[in-house]
């Protein structure tokens, strides 16, 4: 650990903070359908979205139908892009700008996992992305989705965010309406800027052929290039996370500079921040809004410094080679980081990736230590609520504020209230439902595959606790539609990539309908005034509450898997024992 290293971690949260206030606030002011200062450009395209669409933008939905649009719609998307990638070598879409490289199309369960994957904002890579997707696919399949998904997790924000503003309502919303200005007004702008910027900071943005060049050694050498750029800016505004290169972005064409690097972080963490400023905003409360970030605040830091300690040991196992950071070495555990990062940016992205439902990496997260590998792991496993994903992380962390609230209910014996709404039994048991189907669906498939040796264990590269390690950060990644993985693991086999895919369907899916369930109740409720025995949401005290309570549900119901997987290899490497 260096003053370097924690100057640049102050530096990003200090850019981090300064901007999400005006983003939030604008955030607000778009899906409200307030005029803001694109509107003159926007709104006639949006109108005319909503008429292509014969879509009434005053309709509004129940929760029901609010659920059946975005299921719908979630379905249809996943079967396009299954058939993109299954035809990509066809007739005209094997032509030279949609597919230089003549790329074949892609095989059925690969192609069910991944359109799985970009549906549900996961983007989990079973595969080498330059060599198996064509530019066709790149663009019109995963690309899209990187868009489509991320709006979907605001929607469901924001319809959530409704139903604790609004009083005795039976509607939450309208998702056409609320999935368009998201793309429209947030992502779309926000990611063209952002691509310009990395265009100049050297991504490729292009539909060329690959390039063969010779090699000093007299080899040839394939260099892949493409539409990068506009598949990067989305990738890590909509925290998607899918790279265009297998590297993801420790490839120096998706993360050229030390520019690029905080960009990249500070893309990941922005729309999840703002959207804390959102909340306090349109429910009235701003305070709320700070007491929520100050909880993720907290736990985002208490995990980068875990795992920059963590990443700046010496390997226990390695004698007579010098790993103490000086001037001209940075010391600690080096394998699998880029250089030109070192620990200290490698520490950070790994866990802004984490936190939020990103999954891109710019270091291999299989070759972090054993505590540092734990640690990103146990991100996810909080279940992505530490800023989150585009939207999941918000309504993630409602989830918990409910449960906090009751908690507190029950310490003074008094019905629980929450922004004036009384949390009731039905509140409770959907917030319960969405805590419950996340490590369920992890632990069961965990489990069924850590028991089964062709299905499971024959993919492993590493035995031991490190081997069971892979497996349940695979189905945890899947399940948190994180997307990021330990690549010890060969996850591209006919059982891996079906298993993932509904795991992946399941921890979106499965966790949204009770989310929108509660905000169609909430929104039924008529609001109480405070009274003295009222617990206030806005303050210090609530955030010591919300914080405790994340960590006591995520992190202790991992904890017997924990234990059996990084904690013992931790202490089977410093006894001496390899694996």
């Amino acid at each position: 650990m260096t003053g370097n290293g924690w100057v640049q971690f102050f530096l990003f949260c200090a850019v981090l903070l300064v901007s999400i206030r005006p983003l939030g606030i604008y955030m607000a002011q778009v899906l409200e359908g307030e005029r803001t200062w694109l509107s003159p450009l926007l709104r006639p395209i949006e109108k005319f979205i909503y008429k292509l669409g014969g879509v009434d933008a005053d309709q509004e939905m129940t929760w029901r139908e609010y659920a059946v649009a975005l299921l719908g719609f979630s379905a249809v998307s996943l079967l396009l892009t299954y058939v993109i990638e299954r035809v990509q070598g066809l007739g005209v879409l094997s032509a030279s700008w949609m597919n230089p490289q003549k790329l074949p199309g892609v095989e059925q369960a690969l192609a069910w996992n991944t359109a799985a994957s970009f549906t549900t904002n996961t983007n989990w890579q079973s595969y080498v992305p330059e060599a198996t997707m064509s530019y066709l696919t790149q663009m019109a399949g995963l690309a899209y989705h990187n868009f489509a998904s991320a709006a979907v997790g605001i929607a469901v924000a924001v319809a959530l965010v409704r139903g604790i503003r609004r009083t005795s309502s039976s509607t939450i919303g309208n998702f056409w309406v609320d999935v368009t200005r998201g793309i429209l007004y947030v992502l779309l702008p926000g990611s063209m800027l952002f691509a310009l910027v990395l265009v100049w900071q050297g991504v490729p943005q292009n539909l060329h052929p690959y390039t063969q060049v010779a090699t000093v050694e007299g080899q040839t050498q394939t260099i892949a290039q493409g539409p990068v750029a506009s598949q990067e800016a989305i990738k890590m505004l909509g925290t998607n996370g899918g790279g265009f290169f297998n590297a993801n972005s420790a490839h120096p064409f998706e993360n050229p500079t030390p520019l690029t690097n905080l960009l990249e972080v500070l893309a990941i963490f922005a729309i999840p921040g703002a959207m804390t400023v959102m909340l306090g905003r349109m429910t009235g409360s701003p305070g709320h809004g700070w007491a929520v970030l100050a909880t993720m605040f907290v736990l985002f830091a208490a995990g980068f410094t875990a795992i920059y300690w963590a990443e700046s040991q010496p390997h226990p196992l390695i004698h007579g080679a010098a790993q103490v950071a000086t001037s001209t070495a940075p010391g600690g555990n080096m394998e699998g980081k880029e250089v030109r990062f070192g620990i200290a940016e490698s520490s950070l992205f790994a866990t802004i990736t984490t936190d939020a439902s990103c999954g891109a990496v710019n270091s291999m997260h299989d070759s972090f230590t054993a505590l540092g590998g734990m640690v990103v792991l146990t991100n996810i496993m909080l279940g992505e609520v530490v800023f989150g994903g585009v939207g999941a992380g918000l309504y993630g962390i409602l989830i918990f504020v409910i449960l906090s609230v009751f908690i507190a209910g029950l310490m003074v014996g008094r019905t629980p209230e929450y922004l004036g709404k009384k949390i009731e039994a039905y509140d409770v048991k959907m917030a319960m439902l969405y805590v419950l189907i996340f490590p369920l669906i992890i632990l069961v498939l965990t489990a069924v595959f850590v028991l089964s040796p062709n299905a499971g264990l024959s993919s492993l590269n590493n035995s031991g606790p490190h081997g069971l390690t892979e497996i349940l950060y695979a189905f945890t990644s899947a399940v948190g539609n994180n997307g990021s993985a330990f690549a010890g693991l060969n996850a591209n086999t006919w059982w891996y990539n079906v298993a993932l895919g509904w795991a992946m369907l399941g921890g979106r899916f499965l966790m949204i309908v009770p989310v929108l369930a509660l905000a169609g109740n909430l929104a039924q409720k008529k609001s109480v005034p405070p009274s003295p025995g009222t617990f206030p949401v806005n303050t210090g005290l609530f955030t010591v509450l919300l914080t405790g309570v994340i960590l006591i549900l995520g992190a202790l119901t991992f904890f017997p898997a924990l234990s059996l997987g990084p904690v013992l290899e931790h202490l089977m490497l410093h006894s001496g024992q390899l694996f």
